[in-house]
């Protein structure tokens, strides 16, 4: 992420790759200009939304004119640091694994799971959206320039990361539930579903107190 966004907030940020999936698919469809309303059609968040957190990065669009989708998509890339087209490899392929390669539905946002690697040689006889391959052949393997990897193995957990911290890669995706330690200028986000009903239940039952 660049300087320019840090003052954004949260909330706005989280939405930014929700706007950014529907403007690549509005430019697959060949549309070239959007109102805030009918992008609100698209993403379901209301058009003064909208017009607030495009407001953040910089003065878009003109009332009446609407915004240029290329450059939505252009400052989206300047501001937040990347392309948008990472090649991210999978740590794990058992049952979460195997629905997020079957899944693999990011290319108009992040990127796509470029291949998968697994110590269970079953594993590798299956067939997959993406190859897999034997965990031994990480280093080998591992696509040029990969800085993501989704993290959903079960066992030598802490030997892994070392492993993909080695290989270059930046930014982890944790479903392990484990207590991981990476080295400075490794990110790691944490995915706890549990969790996470736990406190869409809490605050449900606060709104109806």
């Amino acid at each position: 992420m660049s300087n320019n966004t840090r003052n954004v907030p949260k909330a706005t940020l989280q939405r930014y790759p929700v706007y950014l999936k529907a403007l690549r698919q509005l430019k697959k469809q060949g549309l070239e200009r959007i109102l805030s309303d009918e992008l609100s059609k698209h993403v379901q968040i209301k058009s003064t939304t909208i017009r607030r957190d495009l407001s953040f990065l910089g003065t878009l669009g003109k009332q009446g004119y609407g915004y240029s989708i290329d450059k939505l998509i252009d400052v989206f890339n300047e501001k937040l640091g990347t392309e948008f087209d990472e090649k991210i490899i999978l740590i794990g392929a058992g049952n979460l694994g195997s629905a997020l390669m079957h899944y693999n539905r990011w290319n108009y946002v992040v990127g796509e799971i470029s291949c998968a690697f697994d110590v269970d040689p079953n594993k590798l006889q299956m067939k997959y959206d993406v190859p897999v391959y034997p965990m031994d052949e990480l280093e080998e393997r591992i696509p040029k320039g990969c800085r993501i990897a989704i993290l959903t193995a079960s066992s030598n957990v802490q030997k892994t990361v070392d492993r993909l911290a080695a290989c270059g890669i930046k930014g982890i995706v944790d479903f392990t539930h484990e207590h991981i330690q990476v080295p400075e200028g490794v990110n790691i986000k944490q995915v706890d579903v549990v969790s996470a009903i736990q406190e869409l239940v809490f605050e449900t039952n606060e709104m109806n107190v």
